[in-house]
């Protein structure tokens, strides 16, 4: 049965942290994969998720960096491995590497991204923000699918974001090849990404393997270092003198729903649907000052373009862990 897209509720909120949501919770036995996971909400993400007992991979594009970030966080115990997903031969061989050692994964969280970049072009002339945050993932996704579905009761985590209220997915022209529009190109990315979801989860549900998209809320992390400081200035993000906004969340905060998508007794059975402030979010109330901010538009859920979007990843990338 479909998970409705309407809260549960839950018993935490916007200022919960992935602490208080792992309290309690044991992880002991699970093996986490979390890319992003040494800087922003991602470092607090591990860090929760270590901290309930998890063993946790962070695959990174800079490993030095990330084992650095790490050590100093106090995480030694957490495994770091080689992965740019801007770089498709670089994704298949960390899969490579980790199928190899016959273990199974019990939680991926597509934590890594890029927000509102110059226009850029990787692999074969893709956009950059819709092949990293995207298309990577996808494939890592994909090639991960034997260790995923091989213990049953996996979840998969996109993090998406209320950009994606942006732009749909531009399916006559996603490469942006007509003129590039970074933001646009940002809110088809984070459609992607929840559209991503919505489809693994009707192809992996039968097989046990759940799959969420989440909007972790506003935070200042690395994901603004392309936006010029007046830009954020102009869009209230923060005043002249750089206080923030106080409707963004801190990344402990931040990575509170992740972590819950990921752990949450409450979600067990269910899938296919968008979250924010560590519950299923309401579709947008169209027309209200909350549009822009919360709720998720019906394009990001629509299981149609989440069907023809998966088609056409497989195409671009020639993987597809279900064809056939």
């Amino acid at each position: 049965m479909n998970t409705a897209q309407h809260p549960l509720p839950s018993s935490f909120g916007p200022r919960t942290t992935a602490a208080e949501v792992v309290a309690g919770i044991d992880l002991k036995g699970k093996l986490a994969i979390v890319t992003g996971g040494y800087s922003g909400l991602g470092i607090e993400t591990v860090a929760a998720l270590a901290g309930a007992g998890a063993t946790v991979i962070v695959p990174a594009r800079r490993p030095e960096v990330a084992r650095a970030a790490l050590d100093a966080r106090g995480l030694a115990c957490v495994e770091v491995a080689a992965l740019d997903l801007a770089d498709l031969d670089s994704v298949r061989a960390f899969a490579e590497d980790f199928l190899s050692t016959d273990r199974s994964v019990d939680i991926l969280i597509d934590n890594a991204a890029i927000m509102a970049s110059p226009e850029m072009r990787v692999g074969p002339g893709w956009e950059s923000q819709f092949a990293t945050n995207h298309l990577g993932h996808y494939v890592l996704a994909n090639l991960l699918w034997p260790a995923l579905k091989r213990d049953g009761g996996a979840r998969v985590i996109a993090l998406s974001s209320t950009g994606h209220k942006l732009s749909g997915i531009r399916f006559d022209d996603p490469q942006f090849e007509t003129g590039y529009d970074k933001w646009q190109a940002y809110g088809q990315a984070k459609t992607a990404d929840s559209l991503f979801a919505i489809r693994l989860d009707a192809l992996g549900a039968p097989f046990g393997v759940r799959a969420f998209a989440v909007h972790p809320g506003g935070i200042m992390t690395e994901l603004q270092r392309h936006l010029p400081r007046e830009e954020m200035i102009a869009s209230g993000w923060m005043t002249e003198d750089g206080t923030v906004n106080d409707r963004f969340k801190t990344p402990e905060q931040g990575a509170a729903t992740s972590v819950w998508a990921a752990t949450s007794p409450q979600l067990d059975g269910e899938g296919g649907v968008y979250l924010e402030d560590c519950d299923i979010a309401e579709p947008t109330a169209a027309g209200t000052p909350e549009a822009r901010v919360r709720g998720v538009d019906a394009h990001a859920i629509d299981p149609a373009d989440a069907e023809r979007l998966w088609a056409l990843s497989a195409e671009l990338t020639g993987v597809d862990a279900f064809a056939g």
